[in-house]
């Protein structure tokens, strides 16, 4: 079925929503906060996990799913979904995030991206019918058009030419999707630039597309450009769409865009940290490599139900990771995914009740980490 998105609740003193996303594989309440399975496998947990902390949607990468391995042979074997064991939504994002970060090892004109493959050298061609192919056949319900993104600082001109050939692509996206399950989205660029961010937005939201994204950001700008910019660019994209921030996700920086209108976020950075010692907690970001917590038996985070809280002392998660044991990334991945679904449950029925400024103000996490 196409996708569908419905408002329920309206925050009073901002422009926040809580809604549903509807697709065939279920539903998506927002807001909400996509974990980031790059290789179709979210590091450090079962799909199972996922499902009984609450997630309801999952990210998946189509330029490392077309290079390994690859999307003919998950179209063979069932599709996305029966491929990671994963019977919820996928949004698969469209390669163009991986054109900006290896930027080294590829080139870009206005018909297409060439590329050479980070893990073997060879030489591949991307162009935005492909994008959309290689998600189609992996069978996202959530698919992204192919982009370009700049890095922080960019000239005027660079920017402008990103902003043209993001339009491009996007109408020849459209022209070749056939998927009817699920929706594409666009992808609003544009640099730092308002004026060229409302351009983009301009040509963008005039497309039809089943949702609209800022992308763009985090890309070295810096936390006040970046809210600065989420800020100017979430009311240019249509009310009645779901709005998706890509890529950003401090808990921060989710409730300030949250307040702006946007109901989608996705980030490596619950994953990331917790593989390397870094723990969201009620009390503040958590160090669990620092010697401090040797000798000490509480768990990670006092007011945590989740099963990494309710097993494991601070000392005996520092001694899992100095000693690299695979169980460290697994129990500190859990707690911060459990975290993530819990802030975002908090934010929901902040929302829901009109009390989100209040929320925002009472809130450890609302700003500045």
């Amino acid at each position: 079925m196409p996708l569908r998105f419905r408002i329920e609740a309206k925050d009073r003193s901002t422009e926040a929503r809580t809604g549903v996303v509807s697709t065939e594989c279920g539903e998506i309440r927002t807001p909400a906060f996509l974990p980031v399975g790059t290789a179709a496998a979210v590091k450090g947990v079962w799909p199972s996990q996922l499902k009984e902390m609450g997630y309801e949607c999952l990210l998946a990468n189509t330029y490392h799913l077309y290079l390994r391995p690859g999307h003919e042979r998950i179209l063979r074997l069932g599709g996305i979904h029966r491929f990671m064991g994963w019977d919820r939504p996928v949004l698969t994002d469209s390669g163009g995030y991986q054109v900006f970060s290896l930027s080294s090892l590829r080139t870009v004109s206005d018909g297409e991206v060439t590329f050479r493959s980070h893990i073997d050298g060879s030489r591949h061609v991307l162009t935005p019918e492909l994008s959309v192919g290689i998600q189609e056949a992996l069978g996202s319900d959530i698919r992204m058009v192919l982009d370009e993104c700049v890095e922080y600082p960019a000239g005027r001109r660079e920017v402008e030419e990103s902003v043209r050939r993001t339009s491009a692509w996007a109408r020849r996206s459209l022209a070749v999707s056939r998927r009817e399950e699920g929706g594409l989205f666009g992808i609003v660029q544009g640099g730092m630039d308002p004026g060229l961010r409302r351009r983009s937005a301009e040509e963008i939201c005039a497309l039809p597309f089943s949702g609209y994204a800022i992308g763009g950001v985090s890309v070295g700008e810096g936390k006040d450009l970046l809210r600065e910019t989420v800020a100017f660019t979430a009311p240019l994209l249509p009310a009645e769409k779901p709005r998706y921030l890509m890529g950003v996700g401090t808990p921060g920086d989710i409730l300030f865009a949250v307040a702006r209108g946007v109901d989608l976020f996705d980030c490596v950075l619950p994953t990331r940290n917790a593989r390397n010692g870094m723990l969201f907690t009620s009390a503040g970001p958590m160090s669990i490599k620092q010697a401090r917590h040797a000798d000490d038996s509480l768990p990670p985070d006092e007011a945590c139900e989740c099963p990494t809280c309710r097993t494991f002392s601070r000392a005996y998660l520092r001694h899992l990771y100095l000693q690299k044991e695979i169980l460290s990334s697994m129990a500190l991945t859990v707690h911060n995914l459990h975290y993530y679904r819990m802030w975002m449950e908090r934010i929901r029925e902040a929302i829901s009740v009109g009390n989100l400024e209040h929320f925002m103000k009472e809130s450890p996490d609302s700003g500045g980490e």
